[in-house]
């Protein structure tokens, strides 16, 4: 497995140095024995699934917006802006800055900066509500970050990749803004039947959810089993390490900026969980769809590592914020039992 790495590892080093997309050159035939372990069909399904996979969850996440608090939001958008500082500034210089600490290989390098680019997912309006935080801000924030990353993340894109040899040309720009079109359209739908058809936005969110848990994991179990040994790619102690980083990172830094402009306690909640989690749908299909298999080889399955780590996190913060809150509202009912008792005493 680790001669496979390593030939893996040249030859897309080679295609990158180089601005290709293939493992020959017009004067040199690079004979590494790496050929991608999944089959076409394999391959094609795997694609078609990401693709439905995306769609719906935009279109769940469109139902979930409401153009009344949009309209309001956009009317005071200092939340909204400082959001948007933290999860286009925070995020893509956090995946930089990673990439460089763990001296990432140029592919997975692209791989954690798309991931750092991508706005904000739907699972962040899952953990404000967990958190108590400002919903009518998440959501809109939500709605911010996917409309303004039509053109942020490709220019993010392009300037975080001068930061590395032979990655200037290597970024597949169209592909990306198709990926980010095919957000956009769905997503808009949503609103939509929301705006015109609300009673059926909350059967559409569930059904959204249940199909991405499942669809998730058929994918996972697809590509491990096509993929085999090739999975430990994936697997390497930097990634995981990057994985497991990235999305604290950009909670404790989202929390600590919108702090710094002295938000109240659930738009500083609802801030850093919009700042730490990517929507990484878009992510898989950007990496699965614009890059040629023999290219992202089991890369494109990093954002599922990404989403168990960003999901576990958020979770233990739920569970201390919640012990915060309960063991606060035991101090009140205290104090408040202490200062009622109090006069009582006096009397006698």
């Amino acid at each position: 497995m680790m001669n496979v790495t390593e030939d893996y590892r040249r030859v897309v080093s080679y295609s990158f140095s180089y601005g290709l997309f293939n493992i020959t050159s017009e004067n040199t035939t690079i004979t590494s024995g790496f050929q991608h372990p999944i089959s076409q069909a394999m391959d094609k399904a795997i694609n078609i699934i990401t693709i439905i996979i995306l769609f719906i969850t935009m279109i769940s996440l469109g139902c979930t917006m409401e153009i009344a608090k949009i309209k309001a939001h956009i009317l005071q958008p200092k939340g909204v802006l400082i959001a948007l500082v933290a999860q286009f500034g925070i995020m893509p210089l956090t995946a930089f800055c990673l990439a460089k600490v763990f001296q990432l290989g140029p592919i997975e390098a692209v791989t954690v900066l798309i991931c750092g680019c991508c706005p904000g997912g739907n699972l962040s309006n899952i953990f404000a509500f967990a958190l108590q935080g400002d919903m009518n801000l998440s959501i809109v924030m939500t709605t911010c970050s996917t409309v303004t990353a039509l053109g942020v993340m490709p220019l993010l894109l392009y300037l975080y990749c001068q930061g590395f040899s032979g990655l200037e040309n290597a970024v597949p720009y169209a592909g990306i803004i198709i990926a980010l079109i095919m957000t956009l359209v769905p997503c808009a739908m949503g609103i939509a039947i929301n705006h015109w058809a609300s009673r059926y936005s909350q059967m559409i969110i569930k059904v959204g959810l249940s199909i991405l848990l499942i669809a998730s994991v058929a994918i996972g179990v697809m590509s491990g089993v096509a993929l085999g040994g090739m999975v430990w790619l994936v697997l390497s102690p930097q990634l995981m390490a990057v994985a497991s980083l990235m999305p604290l990172i950009g909670y404790l830094l989202g929390y600590i900026l919108s702090t710094l402009f002295k938000q109240n306690g659930q738009c500083k909640r609802t801030i850093a969980v919009e700042t730490g989690c990517q929507n990484i749908q878009l992510c898989s299909t950007i990496l699965k769809v614009a890059f040629p298999p023999e290219v992202i080889g089991p890369l494109f399955l990093f954002p599922l590592i990404y989403i168990i780590f960003q999901g576990g996190e958020a979770l233990l913060f739920i569970i201390l914020f919640r012990c915060y809150q309960r063991c606060k509202a035991t101090t009140e009912e205290k104090n408040a039992y202490l200062a009622v008792d109090k006069p009582e005493e006096t009397v006698h």
